[in-house]
């Protein structure tokens, strides 16, 4: 199992460098004087480009969900460790995509700088603290996971848990997608709201630990 969580980490890096690379080259071409919010527009001059290369970015998007998903069920025994491995190869991906961009921009220059995270269904955007947040809480739950079930007490869920996850989950994408629709105004920032984001992730891990605590069946 640790060979295997081992092996997931560096694709997980590795598949984080090649996303962060292809933000390399998008800034370069379309933020040549620095990326920063409010966002431009899209359109003007450069709308063809724009759309063609929005279109290209929203399928790099979905390939790069595909093959997460399809290491997760590769590294994966069963169902179970299948959901942790995408839990953590997710996070570490996400966390070290950030860690690329600051070595190879220097960006973000403060966690609490924005930036667009997703474009499906639509924009999402938020500040880097708040994907960095989900993203070590996924990795958390995944060791925890991956421990009781080495130790022989494997985490089990009732289908109220996996509502509760599901719902908690939701109101932190829709947190990030209401504010990406706000990600050209100026005032962008106060659009997404940190108690109702918090709320949802503090509810997800207590729930979580009301799982480990009395766990289903």
């Amino acid at each position: 199992m640790l060979v295997r969580f081992c092996i997931a980490v560096v694709f997980s890096i590795a598949l984080a460098y090649i996303e962060s690379a292809v933000v390399v080259y998008l800034r370069e071409i379309f933020y040549p004087a620095g990326f920063s919010f409010p966002l431009p527009e899209f359109g003007g001059k450069n709308s063809v480009l724009w759309g063609r290369l929005l279109v290209t970015e929203i399928g790099r998007e979905v390939a790069s969900m595909v093959l997460i998903l399809s290491a997760a069920v590769l590294f994966g025994g069963n169902l179970r460790r299948r959901f942790a491995f995408f839990l953590a190869i997710f996070a570490v991906w996400d966390i070290f995509y950030y860690i690329w961009l600051k070595v190879l921009l220097n960006w973000p220059g403060s966690v609490m700088d924005w930036d667009v995270l997703f474009l499906i269904p639509m924009p999402w955007a938020c500040p880097v603290l708040a994907p960095v947040l989900v993203s070590v809480v996924m990795l958390g739950f995944s060791c925890l996971i991956f421990y009781r079930d080495c130790t022989g007490k494997p985490v089990r869920a009732s289908a109220w848990d996996w509502l509760g996850y599901v719902t908690a989950a939701l109101v932190i994408i829709m947190s990030f997608c209401l504010a990406g629709r706000y990600m050209t105004r100026p005032d962008y920032a106060s659009h997404f709201c940190w108690p109702v984001f918090l709320t949802a992730l503090v509810g997800a891990v207590g729930l979580f630990v009301k799982t480990l605590i009395y766990p289903s069946g």
